[in-house]
């Protein structure tokens, strides 16, 4: 980490007070993932119930994101942030009084808007602060407040889930919560540590500054890669929704917050390593092999019926998440300006949204028809759909996207690469 040694001290601060907020956001957020679905369930909910209900969250994610996406741009970085750090510090607390699958709805979607600003304003800002030369590595440096509140949030909500009652969880959540709100407040705005990098020319793909949500949209290097994340959300949708609910009705004596510590553990190590490789050898390779790295870790769960296998899918599953989120956001901030940044993201994260609560609303249906066994073969073949996509789609040409994919070119889409 001897890019931070180079950073003014303000700078080194502030990337610090965010980290720790990002974790604490991280660990209020990932402590319920193995306790809502049992508690869903537990309040009389069917399986398609349950996904209704954690597809709710995403939900609220959609409709708060353009204009979250907006308001970074418009109105800064810190704010939008704020607004995620309070929904977290709420959000949790509601569950407590919550006992009807309506009121859970309304309370997951107002839940998700938490990830919708939080996240949102927190990528703006890192690369704000990173020096462009080093933008992948600082970027993967800061997204490790994601594994590490993986490891150990749902450890910690597994553990809980079988020793105290619901309510005491959901105020251990609660309070990690207030401690991101408290850390958040005391960051700090900033502009590029780079000054130089705000005045470089654009490429003829890129010639505006400040672009609209319909010409971002319509834009082939923005919504491929919102393509691949909506393919990858329905995945994650699939195993946040219905990982836990498999290894019950398996009968397996697993704490399930031992997959997502797995997952957290192998994140982190990725993360590590890949940031500062990525911004020598191009975004192209990582992400190709993030992608694979999820459809092996569905296939894994196709054919699981013991813990130890459980834990290897949670390795794959954290290799691919660990290399996918902080690519694609290095990816964005290459194909776009500061200016535009946050409605970039909103789009680009968007389509992972969308995809979870896709996987929540209407995959509890399929199923019913499949089994849990069926519904992860499904998230194996969207998987391996999105890293053909990227393969033949994901830069200007099909042989340029290939030689991207391959780490064998650079992005034609990159304002500088």
């Amino acid at each position: 980490m001897k890019v931070f040694g180079q950073l003014e001290a303000d700078t080194r601060r502030n990337f610090i007070f965010l980290f720790i907020a990002g974790l604490g956001f991280w660990l209020s957020m990932t402590s319920l993932l193995p306790v809502l679905p049992a508690y869903i369930q537990d309040l009389g909910a069917t399986d398609q119930q349950v996904g209704f209900v954690m597809g709710c969250f995403a939900i609220g994610l959609i409709l708060a994101r353009t204009r979250l996406g907006r308001m970074v741009d418009e109105q800064g970085r810190k704010r939008v942030i704020l607004i995620g750090a309070a929904v977290v510090a709420i959000a949790p607390w509601g569950y407590i009084f919550l006992n009807s699958i309506p009121q859970m709805m309304l309370w997951r979607a107002f839940h998700g808007i938490s990830i919708a600003a939080f996240t949102t304003g927190y990528s703006a800002l890192v690369v704000d602060l990173a020096p462009e030369r080093n933008r992948g590595e600082v970027i993967s440096y800061m997204s490790l407040a994601i594994p590490l509140g993986m490891s150990i949030g749902p450890v910690v909500g597994g553990y809980l889930l079988g020793n105290v009652p619901y309510p005491v969880i959901f105020m251990v959540s609660g309070v990690c919560g207030v401690v991101a709100l408290l850390l958040a407040i005391q960051t700090k705005e900033a502009m590029p540590t780079d000054p130089a990098s705000a005045k470089q020319p654009l490429t003829a793909l890129q010639t505006e500054t400040n672009r609209d949500y319909w010409e971002l949209f319509r834009h082939k290097g923005l919504y491929i890669p919102s393509l691949i994340m909506l393919c990858i959300g329905l995945v994650f949708g699939v195993l946040v929704t219905f990982l836990p609910l498999y290894i019950r009705d398996l009968g397996l004596d697993f704490n399930v917050g031992l997959f997502y510590g797995a997952a957290a553990i192998s994140s982190f190590t990725s993360r590590l390593l890949v940031g500062r490789a990525s911004d020598t050898i191009g975004r192209g390779l990582f992400i190709s092999g993030s992608l694979l790295c999820y459809t092996v870790t569905m296939l894994i769960l196709n054919n699981a019926l013991s813990t130890s296998w459980f834990m290897m899918a949670g390795v794959m599953e954290g290799l691919g998440a660990g290399t996918l989120v902080p690519m694609m956001i290095a990816l964005m901030s290459d194909r776009s300006s500061s200016a535009e940044r946050g409605k970039v993201y909103s789009i680009c994260i968007g389509g992972f949204d969308v995809g979870i609560a896709l996987a929540g609303l209407f995959l509890g249906t399929v199923t019913q028809l499949v089994g849990y066994q069926g519904i992860f073969a499904i998230a194996s073949g969207l998987a391996f759909f999105s890293f053909f996509i990227f393969l033949t789609l994901g830069n200007a040409q099909i042989e340029t996207s290939l030689k991207f994919a391959l780490g064998r070119t650079g992005d034609r889409y990159a304002q500088k690469f």
